[in-house]
Parts: structure tokens; C-alpha cells; sequence
């Protein structure tokens, strides 16, 4: 019970054991401000089991691979008033209709959204600081939606699941890695859509031999926008945007600061930097998160306390 007599909201993670799935159940025991449900683990893969905890919980969070997350959606569907709310934390429903997109810091009515939402899909690590960056300037119209964009990405290499985790704790992987170069990374659909952006742009992520931690980059050549902004402009632009939140914070910034990826590790915090040399109309937009914080778990704790009313 609450403080004020009232139950808690009840919680299932369908997926609890991932890393993704582990984060949110570690915060929310933290909190305490939720009752967390859970399937015994020989009755996981029991649909039956699955159906009748859905139909008694407030909120599932799905920390699933996509097709089990559609699976669960289908299942969540077939009860009376379409079952409980939902956050899906994989990438199935990021840029489906009826599904809001879990950045609450999108835009002045994106928190509002989420809270009234039935349906949220929480957004990716990349996509993350690439939106972050890019969507207040683009609606503030400094970088036009067909803008040839280039996003450039480093993240720990606890997001890469299982295997490349084991690879790297026992030594058998290289210190840094690019991937994705089939140029259709499963985060290019949202970060297209949600950052504005009418261009598909590239996106090149890469991973590097720490655990978590994320550096998300995004050049500039300054003469070829509308009125040839500056750097100011830019940050001005972006300090606007995010005036006011907790969770994103724009920080001015010089040519000697070098971002470390692992400095905002353990926090659910987002930090955006430009740098730039006005006199070769050049920029670079960066932003750093913790892959595992703001880019999947504590981002998902805060789209449940939008969903839940527990802010």
C-alpha cells in the first residue's frame, strides 16, 4: 500500500533476466513505488500463465526480441479493454501507429502523450542522443529536414547482447569495432522519423572495449544550412529546448573538453555538447548517456512513472 492507503501499481517484466530487464527491476526495487509481478521461471513459456497475469497488472514492460514482443502485444490484445499498458522496450512498435514514443523530452507534449498512452515503445540507446541533437534544430529550423546527415556512435558493449558481452569479458574481442555497415541498422527507422528528419540518414555505430557508456556525434558543415548558423545558435537552440529538464542538459562546452563515454555510467542522465569553429563554418553535435541509463533502462523507469502517474 502507498502512503496515501492506495495499492500500488502492479508491474510484470516480461523479460526480467536481460540486461535491459535487470536495470528497470533494480530501479523500481529501489524506488519502491511499484509492486513487481513475476511468471516462475518453469512456467515462463506458459501462455496460459502469461495471459491470466496480464489480465491482473496496470503495466507490462516488454524487454523481449521482437517477435515475442509482438507475441505478448497479440496476447495483451485478445483481453477484455485490450489488457494492460504497455511499454515495449524492443524495437518492434518504435515508429507504429498507436504506439507513442517513449523520449518525453521530444517535445513540450511528448510527457503528456506518454502518460495518456496505452501503448509506448521505449526508444534505443543510438536514437537517443542522435533525436536528442538533432529534433529541436531541425523544428527550430536550422537544419532542414532533407539535410545530409551523418551519425556517428561508440557505445560499452553491454548493449550488443549475450554473446558480444562474453566475447568481450573473456578477452576474444577487439578494442573497438565498427558495425552496421549494411547501412540499415534496426535504430534507423526511428531515428529518422523522430528526429524530423525526410533524408535517410547514415548512421554508423560502433562498439569499443568498455562495459556501458555511450558518445553519440553528428558533423556539421555550417555554410550549407539556412542562414549559415553558428555554434551559439545551435547551443542557444538546444538550451531553449531542454530548459527546465532534469534528465537532459545542455552543456556549453570548448575545444580542449574531450567527453569521456563512461563519465554518466549508473545515471539516467543525458548530457549535449556543440563544438565548432566559425571561421570554417564547422560544427560537431555530441551527446552522452549511458547506453544502459538513459539509453534503455532509466529511460524506461521514467516512461513508467509517466504511464503510472508515479513522476
Amino acid at each position: 500500500m502507498s502512503e496515501n492507503g492506495a495499492a500500488k501499481p502492479t508491474v510484470f517484466i516480461d523479460g526480467e533476466a536481460g540486461t535491459t530487464g535487470l536495470g528497470i527491476r533494480e530501479r523500481l526495487e529501489r524506488e519502491g513505488r511499484v509492486s513487481l509481478m513475476s511468471i516462475p521461471h518453469e512456467s515462463r513459456k506458459d501462455v496460459k500463465v502469461k495471459r491470466a497475469l496480464l489480465a491482473d497488472v496496470d503495466l507490462v514492460v516488454l524487454c523481449l526480441p521482437d517477435e515475442a514482443a509482438k507475441e505478448t502485444v497479440a496476447l495483451a490484445d485478445s483481453l477484455p479493454n485490450g489488457g494492460p499498458r504497455i511499454l515495449d522496450a524492443s524495437t518492434a512498435h518504435r515508429v507504429s501507429a498507436g504506439w507513442a514514443y517513449g523520449f518525453a523530452e521530444l517535445n513540450a507534449d511528448q510527457a503528456q502523450e506518454i502518460r495518456k498512452a496505452r501503448r509506448v515503445a521505449n526508444p534505443g540507446c543510438y536514437p537517443t542522443g542522435a533525436i536528442a541533437l538533432l529534433r529541436p534544430l531541425v523544428d527550430a529550423g536550422l537544419i532542414p529536414p532533407n539535410t545530409a546527415i551523418s551519425v556517428n556512435a561508440v557505445s560499452g558493449y553491454s548493449g550488443g547482447g549475450k554473446s558480444m558481452i562474453e566475447a568481450y569479458e573473456a578477452g576474444e574481442a577487439p578494442a573497438f569495432q565498427l558495425y552496421g555497415l549494411g547501412f540499415a541498422h534496426k535504430h534507423l527507422p526511428e531515428l529518422q522519423v523522430y528526429g524530423g528528419l525526410s533524408r535517410r540518414p547514415i548512421f554508423m555505430p560502433s562498439v569499443g572495449n568498455f562495459r556501458q557508456g555511450m558518445l553519440v556525434s553528428i558533423p556539421l558543415h555550417l555554410d550549407t544550412l539556412p542562414g549559415h548558423p553558428d555554434p551559439a545558435a545551435l547551443e542557444a537552440a538546444l538550451s531553449a529546448h531542454y530548459a527546465g529538464q532534469d534528465l537532459v542538459k545542455v552543456i556549453p562546452t570548448g575545444p580542449n573538453d574531450k567527453p569521456d563515454a563512461e563519465a554518466l555510467n549508473d545515471t539516467d542522465l543525458m548530457e549535449l555538447r556543440v563544438y565548432g569553429n566559425s571561421d570554417h563554418s564547422q560544427a560537431l553535435l555530441v551527446a552522452r548517456l549511458d547506453n544502459l541509463g538513459k539509453g534503455a533502462s532509466g529511460a524506461a523507469v521514467q516512461n513508467i512513472g509517466l504511464m503510472v502517474g508515479l513522476e
